[in-house]
C-alpha cells in the first residue's frame, strides 16, 4: 500500500513579529550579551522575518535601548562583556569579595559585581587585585564574576577603626563604605592599638567566627582626633602623600630665579585674588584702559602665572612625582600637595612684595570683549598685593578696608571695567550656566568642625575666572600655531542616550528641547532661564548637569561644550595641575624662551598621559567628596532624631538620596521607609512612583526628613521621611530577591 502523497505548497505556520519591548525583555534577561541568531530562534522567526527583527534592532540601538559589544552582541545600555578586567574593591555584609569594572567611565555608578565563591582549583583573589573574570549577569545592576587570572595584585590591607576585644584581640570596622564585613585581630597583631584608633591593617589568611583576619601594621590615631577625615579620604583613595627623598632634596636646593633674558614685569601692579583658605597663589592679574584710538573702549590686560617649569624639569626627580601624584587635593584642614612646600608654598608661590619668575600673557580686548591679539613672555614679576573674593567684593560694592582702598582706583576699577568685557563676550557664546551650591566646612584652631555654610559665589569669582578662561584659551591658540603637543582640556556634547532621556524628562515638565539641529550650551541655557526662581529651578539644573559629558585632558582636541570655545587648554595652575605644567612646557619650547621646555619626543606621551591626569583629577574629587561626607557626619552625629528640611537629589529603585537645606549634607532615605506603598522607580521622570497611591517622590523635590543614624566612619547619613519617622521599614514584598541571599538564590535559579 503506498503512502499518501505529501501536500505541495503547503503556506508555513506564520509567527508575529515580537515587538520591541518583548526584545527588550529577552535581552535583559539573558545572562549575557546575544546574537541576533539566538533572537530569532528564541522568537522561531525565519526568512523576511529576521529581515524586520534586523531593522526592529536598528531602530533599538538608535534610541540608545541596546548596545552593541564584542562580536556585535546585544546588550541593555552600559551593560558589561562577558569577559572583563575588574578590581576587587571590598567585601559584602557576608565577607564575599565585591568588584567593580577597571574601565568604566561613565558618571552613573557601575554595576554591582559579586566575585563567585572559591571552588577548588579556582584563582585565588584578595582586595586589591586586578582581575581577567568572566561575569554572569544578575540583573540589569548586578553580575556575578569568577576570576580566570590576576592581572595586578595588591598587598591587601585595610583602613579602619580598632575595637578593643576583652581577650586582648580586636576588630577592625573598615571606613570605606565598600566594605560591609568587620576584620578580625587575633591576639598578638593589635601592634599596640588603642580602642578608636585609625589603623592600617595587612590581611592574613583563614577566618575566625566566619571574618577574615588582620593584622595592625599602622596607627594613625584617634578617629576622633584632628586630621583623622582628611587622613581616611588619603589612604582610602591611595593618594601619594610623602615624597620621596630625591624630590625633597631637589626642591630644597631650588634659589630665587633671575632676571638675565626675563621680561620684567615688576613695575606692574599684579595682584592675586584668591580663598581666604588658599594656601598657593599661582594666578595674578593686571588690566588697563587701552589708549589705541583704533580700541575706543577696549582693554590691555595682564595674566601671570607662577613659572613652575623653570625649577621642575621634564623627568627630573620633582617631575616624576609630579606626573603620579597629577594634582593637588585640597581638604577642609590640609592640602595634599603636587610639588613640596618648598616650592608650592615658596618659589612657585606668587607671594606679594617678592619677585617670581612668572610666564604671562598680555591680550587686548575689544569694547565687546573679542580678543584682539596676545602675546607670551617669560617673565620676573612682584606681586602688589594678595587679596581675597570677599575683600575685593566689599571694596567693589563701596565699602574697602584701609589696605585695599588704595587699590580701588588703580587697580580693581580698571579689572572689572575689562571683566564686563570678557563677560559680554561670555554671554554672548552662550557659556553652560548651571547653578548648583557648593558647601564648606569651617573648623577650629584644633581641627573640630564648627560649621557647614554655603560657599559664597561674588563677582569678583566671576571675574577671576573669566581672566583665567581667556588666558587658556590664548595658550591653545599659541600652541596651535607654534605646532607643539597640547594637552587641551576637552568637554565633549552630550551623548544622544543622555539627550533623549533628558528630552523625555523635560517634556514631562513642558520644557521643550528640540531634536534635529546642533546642540549649544544656550539650548540649555534658556531652559535654565525659564526655570529659574521657580519650584524646579534645582530639579532641572540636576538633571541638566547629569546629562553632560565628563571633561577631561586630551591631545586630541573636540572643543570645551560647556565654555563654548573651539579651543581651550589649562595654562593658569601650574602650581597645582600637572596638565598646566605640560602646556607652560610647549610653550617655552614653541616660543624659545629657554630651559624647561618639552623634550622633542614628548608628544608620543600625551594621550597616556591625558588618561592619567584625568584620573588622577577623577581620584581628588572622590576623596575631598569623601572628606567632606565625614565631617558632616560627625557634626550632625549628635542630632538624631532631629528633623530636617532637605530636597531629593538622586533617584533610585532602592532608595532616595536627599541634601539637607541648610548645611548640604546628603543622606539616603531607604525605598522601604516611604508612606504606605509599593514605590516602581520611573526611569524618565526621575521619581519613585507608589503602585497604588499614584504619590511621586521625585529629583528635586522637597521633603522633611528625620535622622536615624549618623556614621562618622564611613560619612553616611540614614534618613526617614518626617511623617514615617516613627514607624520600622516595611518588608519588601514576597518573592523580590533581596541583599545577598536574594541574588544567590537567583543564581540558582
Amino acid at each position: 500500500m503506498s503512502k499518501p502523497p505529501k501536500p505541495v505548497g503547503k503556506t508555513p505556520k506564520t509567527v508575529p513579529l515580537p515587538t520591541k519591548q518583548q526584545v527588550l525583555d529577552f535581552i535583559r534577561d539573558q545572562p549575557g550579551p546575544i546574537g541576533k541568531r539566538e533572537l530569532a530562534r528564541a522568537f522561531n522567526l525565519r526568512g523576511a522575518d529576521r529581515l524586520a527583527l534586523k531593522s526592529l534592532l536598528k531602530e533599538l540601538e538608535i534610541e540608545g535601548a541596546v548596545g552593541r559589544g564584542r562580536r556585535r552582541r546585544l546588550a541593555p545600555p552600559g551593560a558589561l562583556p562577558e569577559v572583563a578586567v575588574v578590581e576587587i574593591t571590598g567585601t559584602d555584609s557576608d565577607g564575599e569579595l565585591v568588584a567593580r569594572p577597571l574601565a568604566w567611565e561613565e558618571k552613573e555608578r557601575p554595576p554591582r559585581i559579586l566575585m563567585a565563591p572559591m571552588r577548588r582549583g579556582d584563582v585565588l583573589v584578595g582586595m586589591g587585585d586586578r582581575v581577567l573574570a568572566r561575569l554572569h549577569r544578575i540583573r540589569d545592576d548586578s553580575y556575578e564574576g569568577r576570576a580566570i587570572r590576576v592581572i595586578g595584585a595588591a598587598k591587601a590591607r585595610v583602613l579602619g577603626q580598632f575595637q578593643a576585644m576583652a581577650d586582648g584581640s580586636g576588630r577592625i570596622r573598615p571606613v570605606s563604605r565598600k566594605e560591609k564585613a568587620d576584620y578580625m585581630v587575633p591576639r598578638g597583631e593589635t601592634g599596640g592599638a588603642a580602642e578608636g584608633d585609625l589603623v592600617l591593617a595587612d590581611l592574613l589568611p583563614g577566618r575566625f567566627y566566619g571574618l577574615r583576619q588582620a593584622t595592625v601594621r599602622e596607627r594613625l590615631g584617634a578617629m576622633s582626633g584632628a586630621g583623622a577625615v582628611s587622613l581616611v579620604a588619603i589612604h582610602t583613595n591611595d593618594i601619594p602623600f610623602t615624597f620621596p627623598d630625591d624630590a625633597l632634596a631637589q626642591a630644597r636646593t631650588a634659589t630665587a630665579a633671575a632676571l638675565d633674558q626675563r621680561t620684567d614685569l615688576r613695575d606692574l601692579p599684579l595682584v592675586t585674588i584668591d580663598g581666604e583658605d588658599a594656601r598657593d597663589f599661582d594666578d595674578a592679574v593686571w588690566a588697563e584702559a587701552d589708549t589705541d584710538p583704533a580700541n575706543p573702549g577696549g582693554w590691555r590686560c595682564v595674566v601671570a602665572i607662577a613659572d613652575v617649569s623653570w625649577y621642575v624639569r621634564p623627568g627630573d626627580a620633582l617631575d616624576r612625582e609630579a606626573y603620579k601624584r597629577g594634582n593637588s587635593v585640597y581638604f577642609p584642614d590640609r592640602v595634599v600637595p603636587m610639588l613640596p612646600e618648598e616650592l608650592s608654598n615658596g618659589w612657585c608661590s606668587l607671594k606679594p612684595d617678592e619677585d617670581r619668575p612668572c610666564l604671562a600673557v598680555r591680550f587686548r580686548l575689544s569694547a565687546d570683549g573679542t580678543k584682539l591679539d596676545h602675546v607670551f613672555v617669560r617673565g620676573l614679576m612682584r606681586s602688589a598685593a594678595r587679596l581675597t573674593y570677599t575683600r575685593v567684593q566689599t571694596a567693589r560694592d563701596g565699602n574697602p578696608d584701609p589696605d585695599i582702598a588704595p587699590l580701588v582706583a588703580p587697580v580693581l576699577t580698571p579689572l572689572y571695567g575689562a571683566w564686563k568685557a570678557l563677560e559680554t563676550a561670555r554671554k554672548r557664546r552662550g557659556v553652560l550656566d548651571l547653578d548648583l551650591p557648593e558647601r564648606r566646612v569651617i573648623l577650629d584652631e584644633n581641627g573640630q568642625i564648627v560649621s557647614i555654610v554655603p560657599r559664597a559665589r561674588f563677582d569678583s569669582h566671576r571675574l577671576i575666572e573669566d581672566f583665567m578662561i581667556q588666558a587658556n584659551v590664548c595658550a591653545a591658540e599659541e600652541l596651535e600655531r607654534r605646532r607643539q603637543p597640547c594637552m587641551y582640556r576637552v568637554h565633549d556634547t552630550p551623548s544622544p542616550e543622555k539627550l533623549d532621556s533628558l528630552r523625555d524628562f523635560l517634556h514631562s515638565l513642558e520644557l521643550p528641547l528640540a531634536r534635529g539641529q546642533v546642540l549649544k550650551p544656550e539650548h540649555f541655557n534658556r531652559i535654565l532661564a525659564k526655570v529659574k526662581d521657580g519650584p524646579n529651578e534645582t530639579l532641572v539644573n540636576e538633571v541638566i548637569l547629569r546629562s553632560q559629558a565628563q571633561a577631561v585632558y586630551a591631545p586630541d582636541n573636540i572643543g570645551h561644550f560647556g565654555l563654548g570655545l573651539a579651543r581651550y587648554a589649562h595654562f593658569t595652575s601650574p602650581i597645582r595641575r600637572y596638565a598646566d605644567l605640560l602646556v607652560h612646557r610647549g610653550l617655552v619650547t614653541g616660543l624659545g624662551l629657554g630651559a624647561g621646555g618639552l623634550p622633542a619626543d614628548a608628544g608620543a606621551g600625551f594621550t597616556e598621559a591625558g588618561e592619567h591626569i584625568s584620573g588622577t583629577e577623577r581620584r581628588a574629587a572622590a576623596a575631598e567628596r569623601e572628606a567632606i561626607d565625614r565631617y558632616v557626619s560627625a557634626f550632625l552625629a549628635g542630632q538624631v532624631g532631629a528633623t530636617f528640611a532637605a530636597r531629593i537629589s538622586g533617584v533610585t529603585r532602592f532608595a532616595l538620596f536627599v541634601t539637607l537645606a541648610e548645611t548640604g549634607a546628603d543622606g539616603i532615605v531607604p525605598a522601604g521607609t516611604l508612606p504606605d506603598d509599593y514605590y516602581i522607580h520611573d526611569e524618565a521622570r526621575h521619581a519613585l512612583v507608589g503602585k497604588r497611591t499614584r504619590r511621586s517622590f521625585q529629583l528635586g523635590q522637597p521633603l522633611e526628613v528625620v535622622l536615624r543614624e549618623a556614621d562618622p566612619v564611613r560619612g553616611s547619613l540614614l534618613f526617614h521621611p518626617a511623617e514615617t519617622a516613627g514607624r520600622p521599614p516595611r518588608p519588601r514584598p514576597a518573592g523580590r530577591p533581596s541583599g545577598r541571599g536574594g541574588e544567590r538564590s537567583r543564581r540558582r535559579r
